[in-house]
């Protein structure tokens, strides 16, 4: 037995009179099946409801159409699909760049933004430089890049283990968090900020909003592909 299971329905489907086969099956507006009629008393059908009657299987025989508000499904799918590329992310790779005998300052500073990187579900290509007589040494590079995964394991994993590349030493961390995680985290942590700020009256709202202004940055830079460097 033929049912009607629903799918997607074609850029420009015909509509009520551009509808032109003899008899169509026939889907009504909760997605009961009323079966194969004729053309016209689809359209009257479609009149009595004062829905349109949608084109929705074309191939098929004879093709199945249902009865919609078709400027209403229109709308409501333009929207879904504004969602959806609003909620649209793109995987970033961010580039810190250390040296081997980097000192322990300088250390926490890098190591704190791969932790933001991180936390907003970028990955973080990490290179080691060395120079003159440091190249003989590429041991002292490798203990760092081990260290610093050690230190960021519980938000980032090693992806791709540490390679040497020329006079470079390279290694990529990748997020245990997804993209999209990170910016739905961003946009809760914007809000709390907000509804704290006016429920707060000793906090300069101007201070408040430049707070969630450099959230939303840091988020909307982190939705398009980019590298980002940062020399030790």
């Amino acid at each position: 037995m033929w049912c009607y299971q629903g799918g997607s329905i074609s850029a420009e489907p015909r509509i009520n009179d551009r509808i032109r086969v003899p008899e169509v099956r026939l889907v009504g507006p909760s997605g009961e099946q009323v079966g194969i009629v004729p053309l016209a008393k689809a359209l009257e059908l479609a009149q009595e409801y004062d829905l349109d009657l949608v084109e929705v299987a074309a191939n098929a025989r004879p093709p199945v159409c249902k009865l919609m508000d078709y400027g209403k499904f229109k709308y409501e799918s333009a929207m879904k699909a504004r969602e959806a590329r609003k909620n649209q992310a793109h995987t970033v790779i961010k580039e810190m760049k250390l040296r081997p005998k980097i000192d322990p300052h300088d250390y926490d500073t890098k190591k704190g933004h791969v932790v933001r990187f991180l936390k907003q579900g970028d990955k973080v290509k990490i290179t080691i430089m060395f120079r003159g007589r440091e190249q003989s040494r590429p041991e002292l590079g490798y203990r760092l890049l081990q260290r610093l995964a050690e230190d960021v394991a519980d938000l980032g994993f090693v992806e791709s283990n540490p390679k040497q590349d020329g006079r470079n030493m390279i290694m990529v961390l990748g997020p245990h968090k997804k993209k999209t995680e990170a910016m739905a985290e961003a946009r809760e942590a914007q809000a709390a900020r907000k509804a704290e700020a006016k429920a707060n009256p000793g906090r300069s709202q101007n201070a408040a909003d430049d707070d969630i202004d450099g959230d939303v940055d840091a988020t909307e830079t982190a939705e398009a592909p980019a590298e980002a460097s940062a020399e030790a």
